[in-house]
């Protein structure tokens, strides 16, 4: 029963950095930040969910940094980042620009990534001067800007106050997790994967949120309870696209659904049948390959501009 914070073999073993800094955000917290792929490559900057880390973006990283510059961070408390006892939305926030600012150069445009938690980062940040300055579309998986937990399918009950209040009580447990188990296994798999989902993509999930704190799993778990980011949603104008699994029952299709009808420029919607909420583990070639074509339609084609300019100066 080891306590390993994530796999080390196969395909979702997080590869070693290019380089590895720190980022502060406005109220000084700490954030591990990793770079992969080659300098001068077009950028991508990989945010996660809730109580996930970088190791949850390995099978991207992997597959990306050929070609790409891959920057992949820990929210706040998670993996290694320090705990911080500010946990808010405007905090996602602040952490995803401090982690621009340090990464990226001025007026550098890259493709966004989040999943779940690390989509509502990128809705938390829409409106900020730094976020429209380095983002040049974004990409949100498996996520939801409201009522996160009134709609959540994890307590098999029909919806209303009784099913929303039992939600809460299991998703904001203080119970830690412990080791990783076959019962644990089961468990997770039912709240966050697809009925398909293999034995390898459920272990290499199990590792990774069993290594979230405890306390850093329950503060965030009241920051989702009462998220509302519709309104910031609709100032994310930037070309957007969507990924949901139609088995997801803790962020589901209709979370998905709403995003694509109010955001002001979406460029696209996927809907993977069976696939549950962890879409970058169950389905790490499509949403690789969702962020290659963001990357190839809407960043390279100003980065390979503004070599142009500089050759030209």
């Amino acid at each position: 029963m080891s306590r390993l914070t994530h796999v080390v073999n196969g395909p979702y073993a997080p590869p070693v950095a290019a380089r590895e800094l720190t980022a502060v955000s406005a109220d000084g917290a700490r954030l591990h930040v990793e770079v992969h792929g080659p300098d001068g490559a077009p950028a991508v900057v990989l945010s996660h969910g809730w109580s996930c880390s970088t190791a949850f973006w390995a099978a991207q990283i992997r597959d990306l940094a050929v070609d790409h510059r891959v920057i992949a961070y820990d929210q706040r408390g998670h993996g290694r980042s320090p705990a911080n006892p500010v946990c808010s939305a405007d905090a996602l926030a602040d952490d995803l620009e401090a982690v621009l600012a340090a990464t990226l150069a001025p007026g550098e445009k890259a493709v966004l990534a989040g999943h779940s938690m690390g989509g509502m980062t990128l809705m938390a940040a829409a409106g900020r001067d730094r976020f429209r300055e380095h983002a040049g579309a974004v990409l949100l998986c498996s996520t939801g800007s409201s009522r996160l937990v009134a709609e959540s399918l994890v307590v098999p009950m029909r919806a209303g106050r009784s099913r929303t209040w039992l939600t809460r009580k299991v998703l904001g447990s203080r119970a830690p997790l412990g080791p990783v188990t076959p019962v644990a296994r089961r468990i997770l798999k039912y709240a966050t994967m697809g009925p398909g989902s293999a034995p390898g993509m459920v272990e290499a999930c199990a590792r990774i949120v069993h290594a979230c704190p405890r306390r850093v799993r329950y503060a965030w778990s009241h920051v989702l309870d009462t998220l509302d980011l519709d309104h910031r949603v609709r100032e994310l104008s930037v070309p957007a696209a969507v990924v949901v699994g139609t088995a997801d029952r803790m962020t589901p299709v209709v979370h998905a659904r709403a995003l694509v009808a109010a955001l002001p420029h979406c460029v696209g919607s996927t809907e993977l049948p069976g696939l549950g909420h962890m879409t970058p583990v169950e389905a790490p070639e499509l949403v690789s390959t969702r962020i290659r074509e963001l990357v190839s339609t809407y960043v390279r084609i100003q980065t390979d501009v503004r070599i142009q300019q500089k050759e030209g100066a």
